[in-house]
């Protein structure tokens, strides 16, 4: 049976610098829950997989609404890319419904402000476009990498982009940041490709706040207090 669309939410139990990080309290649920339901309320998805090596998470998975219908036995240690979880997830998911797909799209569950709408946005931006990968990334604001310096153990600084000190801040380039927020690929060329860097991919920009990636204890910090303004919520 041909199906339209997978979402799968990679989901390692082993964090190290945030202990298990994608079940940790975040603003009132799970860290993951946030991601899993703005999969389910986008309404993109035939599937909603969670693709995790730990029960603690599968079960808080299932609880929000995900499929966990079997374990992640592969690509779960530190050193193992993620596109490699996504594809082991999504050839166990088309043997396990019996379904084939024509588009993944991967989730972060460490990203709890990008939302339903965003999901919707990037969506409808991969199905109007020829590009047979698209990657969601952010505009540097205030933390301008065009004045980025390596600094050595006395702190003298080696200048990453030394033709941008003579130039006006305001005549400068945008840059852009890969986020790990939304990815989507052609599931043909992503089984051939490996990868969703593949070759044509895209970077689609979405708001930095809806963007966060959390990594450790700053990131965490960041994103609820984003949440909290963002709700008008008094900490």
């Amino acid at each position: 049976m041909v199906a339209q669309a997978i979402a799968i939410i990679p989901a390692r139990g082993g964090s190290k610098r945030i202990p298990k990080k994608n079940i940790i309290d975040f603003c009132g649920k799970p860290l993951i829950a946030w991601t899993i339901e703005a999969a389910i309320q986008s309404a993109c998805f035939d599937r909603v997989l969670v693709s995790t090596d730990d029960v603690e998470i599968a079960t808080v998975a299932k609880e929000f609404g995900a499929s966990v219908p079997f374990l992640r036995e592969e690509n779960a240690d530190d050193y193992a890319p993620v596109s490699e979880a996504t594809l082991s997830a999504l050839a166990k998911a088309e043997s396990y419904w019996g379904e084939k797909y024509k588009t993944v799209t991967q989730l972060m569950p460490n990203c709890p402000i990008r939302m339903a709408q965003d999901i919707v946005n990037a969506m409808k931006k991969f199905s109007s476009g020829k590009a047979k990968f698209q990657i969601s990334c952010f505009k540097f604001g205030w933390m301008n990498p065009w004045w980025a310096v390596k600094l050595d153990g006395n702190g003298v600084p080696e200048r990453l982009f030394p033709e941008a000190t003579l130039a006006r801040s305001q005549d400068l380039e945008q840059l852009f940041c890969p986020t790990g927020a939304i990815w989507i690929a052609d599931i043909k060329a992503f089984k051939e490709n490996k990868t969703f860097y593949g070759v044509g991919h895209v970077f689609e920009p979405m708001d930095w706040m809806s963007a966060i990636d959390i990594d450790d204890v700053e990131d965490l910090e960041m994103a609820q207090a984003i949440y909290l303004l963002q709700n008008n919520i008094n900490a």
